[in-house]
């Protein structure tokens, strides 16, 4: 990937001003597109300059380097699973169960190519983490808030956390199951045993 920046190339930075947000997101949904159907082996500068229609140089007047747009792309699509699980459960009772239910079939049923980008994101944080680090730690930070806002309103913070965290890094382990099995045996028996152990998590208010 390319590692430059606009500093260090001597471009001068977007202000933020109201046009040239919107030139930097009109950028931003054009490359992500790219990286959505085509995944991350090979992206450099110039690859989302192509796709957007443009140069380098100005990807570099709106973001700071390839780093910088890598990272905004990954946490679009992020954007795009999320919303695509709250519309899943938008129709789902307000049992914890069934919002997790809802929110895995959605993943379970999502484009293969917009799951292999984002474990590809995962595989880049682990394997460079100098160079990729916030791919990873940036997963949780948007993934989260939306699974603790899953959990009944009247549990305490501490326990919607750890609920949500344990969720969270149950259903990643499916994800690469899938990704990785030839049926998917083992991720829809293990969303089973999830589903118990969140049932019970909620059965403990009925005691």
């Amino acid at each position: 990937m390319d590692n430059a920046t606009g500093e260090r190339a001597g471009y001068r930075r977007s202000t933020g001003s109201p046009r040239g947000e919107a030139r930097r997101r009109e950028l931003l949904a054009k490359i992500t597109d790219d990286v959505a159907e085509n995944g991350l082996v090979g992206f450099s500068l110039r690859r989302a300059a192509r796709a957007a229609g443009t140069t380098h140089k100005v990807l570099l007047y709106h973001f700071e380097s390839a780093e910088d747009l890598l990272r905004q792309v990954v946490f679009a699509l992020r954007e795009r699973r999320i919303g695509n699980a709250l519309t899943a459960i938008a129709a789902s009772p307000a049992t914890l169960t069934d919002r997790v239910r809802a929110a895995w079939e959605s993943l379970r049923d999502e484009e293969t190519q917009l799951r292999r980008v984002l474990d590809q994101a995962m595989g880049l944080a682990m394997y460079d983490p100098g160079r990729y680090a916030a791919l990873g730690h940036g997963a949780s930070q948007q993934y989260l808030p939306t699974l603790v806002s899953f959990c009944p309103a009247d549990w305490p913070e501490r326990r919607k956390f750890e609920v949500a965290s344990m969720i969270l890094a149950t259903l990643r382990g499916f994800l690469v199951d899938l990704l990785t099995s030839s049926d998917g045996a083992g991720a829809a028996a293990g969303f089973e045993a999830l589903l118990r152990a969140v049932e019970r998590e909620e059965a403990l208010d009925t005691l």
